[in-house]
């Protein structure tokens, strides 16, 4: 068993987190990886309103008694969504962890604070690190260049960022992007982070609520299958190569600078990777991915899953390091 200080803050038994994935980070992974010893993130926004999350809280709670927290994701938006109601839902359900994205969190530390909510943020660069931690924050997620999603627009890898974040600050690092295998944890660990993030990973599993040609199509592609878009807008976000991709880049290449948000929004939309997730079509839209794709070659349950990494981290430990080499 490998003990850090994130296992710790959480009360659970293995240094792994299952962060918030837009439409899929749902109850029914959240509980399975909370069930195999780590703990997931369900995401509040996935619902239009906080009533769906309330809905969705009470869900999990009937699927597991183990630790489970909620992804809230602060976006620049012409109208943002309510987020105290979604922070209030979570005090009301009695939820005790939030792992907050996006903008910074600060405005709404106070409320998150006063009822005892764990928050932990995640940053893509040292400077927010620090800042997340001066504001209050009881742990930061690192995303390195390699992460699905936004990885921020310093690209900068985990290799490198990780020990960087760990001289910065105090609080305990979770080590985000390029991570899904026991090599990872051990890699990750050694660079001074207390556990490590999947997304990418997780949502290659059984309870992943994702269509099968969408898990398929992870297996099938590899650490070369992802692209970078909107780096015109420096918004940039990794995801899985396909057409829909493709016409975006398209359209930045040839505006370049002069690039908007207008421009993109009719191959950006959420709805249409809504749509591949649920249907399968995996032209019908945008899908976040990371380069951890190259290690996906099947399709386990989360249990095993997080059994198969810990054996293999244990296994590594003890006979890379069991002996002390004297010179």
């Amino acid at each position: 068993m490998i003990k850090t200080p994130i296992t710790e803050l959480f009360g659970i038994e293995r240094p792994i987190l299952q962060g918030g994935m837009m439409w899929l980070a749902r109850s029914e992974l959240a509980a399975a990886v909370g069930n195999a010893g780590g703990i997931g993130f369900m995401t509040a926004l996935t619902y239009p309103e906080a009533g769906g999350l309330r809905e969705e809280i009470k869900k999990v709670k009937t699927l597991t008694d183990k630790p489970f927290g909620v992804n809230l994701t602060f976006l620049p938006a012409l109208r943002a969504p309510d987020y105290p109601s979604y922070i209030q839902v979570c005090i009301d359900e009695g939820v005790r962890f939030i792992e907050t994205a996006g903008r910074n969190p600060e405005p709404y530390m106070d409320q998150l604070k006063s009822a005892g909510i764990k928050v932990i943020h995640k940053c893509t660069s040292v400077r927010h690190a620090v800042k997340a931690e001066k504001i209050g924050c009881d742990a930061v997620s690192i995303d390195g260049f390699e992460a699905a999603g936004h990885p921020g627009e310093d690209d900068v890898t985990t290799l490198v960022l990780v020990p960087l974040v760990r001289d910065a600050v105090k609080i305990p690092i979770v080590a985000s992007g390029g991570f899904g295998d026991g090599r990872g944890l051990v890699g990750a660990l050694g660079l001074g982070a207390d556990g490590v993030n999947m997304g990418t990973r997780f949502m290659a599993t059984k309870e992943a609520p994702v269509h099968d040609n969408v898990k398929q199509a992870l297996v099938k592609n590899d650490e070369l299958s992802t692209r970078l878009i909107m780096r015109t807008l420096r918004n940039t976000e990794r995801t899985l190569h396909n057409t829909v991709v493709d016409r975006i880049l398209a359209v930045e290449n040839e505006k370049r600078e002069n690039t908007t948000i207008e421009d993109l929004i009719p191959f950006v939309s959420g709805l249409g990777g809504k749509e591949m997730l649920e249907k399968g079509d995996l032209e019908s839209g945008i899908l976040a991915a990371g380069q951890s794709m190259g290690f996906i070659h099947d399709i386990p349950t989360c249990r095993e899953l997080l059994d198969r990494i810990m054996d293999q981290a244990e296994t590594l430990v003890k006979e890379k390091f069991s002996q002390v080499v004297t010179g």
